[in-house]
């Protein structure tokens, strides 16, 4: 018995150690689950769930650089002065970095998405020398808030460019849009959009304007609406807009049609009362007879193109304006993609002068393009990559 009671006492002791070590034995922690980012399709390719939300973020932008040269009445070139101090032309360079983002999130009003685009240059300016610009210098111009609004439902609030632009479309896919001029662009908006899903869609905008001539003087905002009718064959759209600081009232009818899988045509038809533009002698801000919406010369304006694509890579594109003082435009590129997301386009314009200041109180003759002849010729080479 003796024996056997010390046996039983040596084999608890230890069974107690052992579990005594096993105790102060380390536990190694489990991992924590990695979150990786979660892809959103809701609202198309490029987006993702901000991790912890509901809301979905997409982020893009471009880097481009610009070179030109020619005359400066085509918008492309540049003049400086040479040591000697005599006036010539130069090469225009411009660098432009821009950077996007995209948000949208269901709620039970709707979806609630924001948008806001901002881009910074570096480089000369398409201008002839003055006091502002004595030897036009390359120069960084700092930051430029193109974009940023909020829209729920169809009700968008904040910085935009113009529905009397946007919703009826840019002039063509060329570089140089501005020797007939269709529209300003910068402006607050609060606009409500319709779409109702067979094609038809309209737009009501009230806005703020920019500029001396386009921000509006008083609590009566400008007002811009629209109508649209899209199909598989193109679209037909139309807008209107009212000036409230000058009592103006323009339009724009446009025309887009799907002739095949590659090529594609638009013409666009602008007419514009001038209300109190021509008022110069009686306004402490002159418009010259040119407006925020009624920006081209003389009552109506016109904008034609062509777009034809040979293959996945190579596109041209052709522009012709024209307005009632006779001032006309053309502009033809070529668009190559190297690779997917890089592009190099080469574009020719031609600008004609005839007579910007027609009708207009007093001697002052406006020249829109700053050249100093009735025609002008330049060129652009662009170099965009986007992201």
């Amino acid at each position: 018995m003796n024996i056997t009671s010390r046996l039983l006492g040596s084999a608890a002791t230890l069974i107690a150690v052992s579990g005594a070590r096993a105790a102060d034995a380390v536990t190694v922690a489990e991992p924590e689950p990695t979150e990786y980012v979660k892809i959103c399709d809701v609202y198309g390719a490029g987006y993702f769930y901000i991790p912890g939300t509901e809301t979905c973020l997409r982020i893009g932008g471009y880097v481009r650089y610009d070179i030109g040269l020619g005359d400066v009445g085509s918008y492309d070139p540049a003049r400086t002065f040479v040591r000697t101090g005599k006036d010539q032309g130069t090469w225009r360079n411009n660098t432009r970095f821009t950077f996007k983002t995209w948000t949208g999130q269901e709620t039970e009003l709707g979806a609630l998405k924001t948008y806001s685009e901002t881009l910074m240059n570096f480089g000369n300016r398409n201008a002839y020398l003055g006091p502002d610009s004595p030897q036009n210098n390359a120069f960084n111009t700092g930051l430029t808030l193109t974009s940023a609004w909020i829209q729920l439902g169809g009700l968008r609030v904040g910085k935009d460019e113009s529905a009397f632009d946007t919703f009826i479309g840019y002039a063509g896919n060329v570089l140089n849009q501005f020797p007939v001029p269709y529209g300003d662009f910068d402006t607050s908006v609060v606009q409500y959009y319709f779409d109702a899903s067979n094609g038809f869609s309209a737009v009501g905008s009230l806005e703020g304007g920019s500029g001396v001539v386009g921000t509006i003087d008083s609590y009566v905002p400008h007002v811009v609406g629209g109508v649209k009718y899209t199909q598989g064959w193109g679209a037909i759209t139309g807008v209107g807009a009212y000036d409230s600081n000058y009592e103006s009232v323009a339009g724009k009818v446009r025309v887009d049609v799907n002739v095949t899988s590659g090529l594609s045509l638009f013409g666009m038809f602008g007419y514009g009362a001038n209300g109190k533009l021509n008022d110069d002698s009686t306004k402490a801000i002159d418009a010259h007879r040119r407006g925020f919406y009624k920006i081209w010369g003389g009552n109506w304006a016109f904008w034609a193109g062509a777009s034809y694509k040979f293959n996945e890579t190579t596109s041209f594109n052709l522009q012709v304006s024209g307005d009632q003082l006779k001032n006309y435009g053309l502009a033809a590129n070529v668009a190559y993609t190297v690779v997917p997301g890089f592009t190099v386009t080469a574009e020719l314009d031609y600008d004609h002068y005839s007579d910007f200041g027609v009708g207009m109180v007093g001697p002052s003759n406006v020249n829109w393009t700053a050249t100093d002849k009735k025609d002008s010729v330049g060129g652009i080479l662009r170099f965009q990559s986007s992201f």
